[in-house]
């Protein structure tokens, strides 16, 4: 009889745990108006040496909930921008509501390497909605079991992430400006945009590294600047400043040039605008093409795979760094998966959405103080989202799909 009571309340609570509703949100969240001058001084309008033509002017997020039969939410952002991303928030929002929905409806958050197999059995690609959906699986997780996400990664290791800051491309003189702000601030991980030819790459390294010495980390960032001779003259020449990692110095889509720099320089690569999935980064690794992981919100296509791609990094004695520019909720969950893997993380995160967008849509700021962030309090990411603040900058109206 016990045993039977017990089978009809899990199955009454499994009932209660079942995704109904999905909502999406299109966000566009300008940048702050600093942020705006000093992209503008910079390189291309942009602040770094990528040849995109449009302005860019704030950051296109996609917000999702999934919503269980009890109201219970759970959250996702994925931050999008097309030079890189190459898929709008649009195409994501209809990737989800005409295809990924019906392997997430009728599904239980806890289940989710079901979900991540339906949806890699049914639909090919799409790495960046899969993402969006699986991380809102895990805010959900910890929603409806009053745990902290970060539980059903690992568990929370640390409360106090490291941060690394982001320096524009720019004159060597306004960059120093810069990153002293910075470092005044606490922040002891540099990541430095170059790309505008060798000679200015070298007196930017130059004259940050006789400024602050052995201070601070340094990583570089070329946005796609050179071809592959010219990526390992380029790195070669400022591998004297002690360079912790170099960032896509090649074209994205030229495997074999990432492998053939990272075969000829000291300095280990990471893909970013060249990856998405784990497969992707996987084949980089084979291909010893990078010694480096990048971590977002949109790659490799959620958690459950981020946590896979970490394990396989650190299996091959690789590096890992989170980095990205979103807004509060993927925010919080970068500080989650840094906490619960913080003994495989040899990098300050990068988490630049709190200094470049003129909001974060979250009603209660994350702490980010003295060049550390703390992590949220909570159950799921610990933050709660600003339905004033989504309504002021959503672009669309929510999009809604229910079972």
């Amino acid at each position: 009889m016990k045993a039977l009571v017990y089978l009809i309340n899990h199955q009454l609570q499994n009932m209660k745990n079942i995704i109904r509703r999905i909502e999406l949100t299109h966000v566009h969240v300008p940048f702050k108006e600093a942020v705006r001058k000093a992209m503008g001084e910079g390189e291309g309008g942009l602040g770094m040496a990528i040849g995109a033509e449009e302005a860019w002017l704030g950051g296109d997020s996609v917000i999702i909930k999934l919503i269980t039969d009890d109201g219970i939410e759970g959250m996702g952002e994925v931050f999008v921008w097309l030079p890189e991303s190459g898929v709008s928030p649009n195409q994501i929002i209809d990737s989800i509501k005409n295809g990924l929905s019906n392997y997430v409806l009728g599904e239980n958050p806890f289940d989710i390497e079901k979900i991540n197999h339906r949806m890699d059995l049914n639909i090919s690609r799409n790495d960046i909605a899969k993402g969006l959906i699986d991380m809102a699986c895990y805010d959900l997780m910890g929603n409806l079991s009053n745990l902290p996400a970060c539980n059903f990664m690992g568990g929370k290791n640390i409360d106090r992430i490291p941060l690394a800051a982001l320096i524009p491309l720019g004159s060597p003189m306004l960059m120093k400006g810069i990153t002293r702000s910075y470092y005044k601030r606490g922040f002891r991980t540099i990541r430095l945009k170059l790309g505008n030819g060798i000679q200015n790459d070298v007196e930017i390294c130059k004259i940050i590294r006789d400024t602050f010495g052995d201070k601070i980390r340094l990583r570089i960032d070329y946005n796609q600047a050179y071809t592959p001779p010219e990526a390992i003259k380029a790195i070669k020449s400022i591998e004297c400043f002690n360079i912790d990692y170099a960032e896509q110095p090649v074209s994205i889509d030229d495997y074999m040039g990432m492998k053939y720099v990272q075969e000829r320089v000291d300095t280990p690569l990471m893909a970013h605008e060249g990856y998405f999935s784990l497969k992707d980064f996987i084949s980089l690794v084979e291909l010893s093409a990078v010694e480096v992981l990048g971590i977002n919100s949109e790659r490799p296509g959620g958690i459950t795979k981020a946590l896979k791609a970490m394990n396989y990094a650190e299996s091959r004695g690789l590096g890992i760094v989170l980095h990205n520019q979103p807004l509060g909720i993927a925010s919080a969950m970068q500080l989650h998966l840094h906490a619960a893997k913080a003994f495989s993380i040899n990098h300050a995160s990068e988490l630049f959405g709190d200094e470049m967008m003129e909001d974060d849509l979250i009603k209660k700021p994350i702490d980010y103080s003295g060049g550390f962030a703390k992590l949220p309090e909570g159950t799921g990411w610990g933050v709660e989202l600003d339905e004033i603040a989504l309504n002021k900058y959503k672009k669309s109206p929510t999009q809604v799909i229910e079972r």
